[in-house]
């Protein structure tokens, strides 16, 4: 999708540096990335301890 953005120059360029990205393109594609898998992962750690499990932790560890 092409589209046009008003980014820093010091910070694409930073990133660039930083990623080993070849392209800005690639480097800001991987900061998304980045980004998505971050805040998934505090998504599931805010969940931590609040889904309803029902099992038996003694059976199932074998105790």
């Amino acid at each position: 999708m092409r589209t046009t953005l008003n980014l820093p120059k010091d910070l694409v360029s930073d990133a660039c540096r930083l990623s080993g990205a070849k392209t800005k393109t690639q480097a800001i594609i991987w900061g998304l990335e980045e980004l998505t898998r971050r805040k998934k992962m505090e998504r599931l750690w805010s969940m931590r301890g609040n889904l309803p499990l029902d099992l038996d932790l003694k059976k199932s560890r074998g105790r």
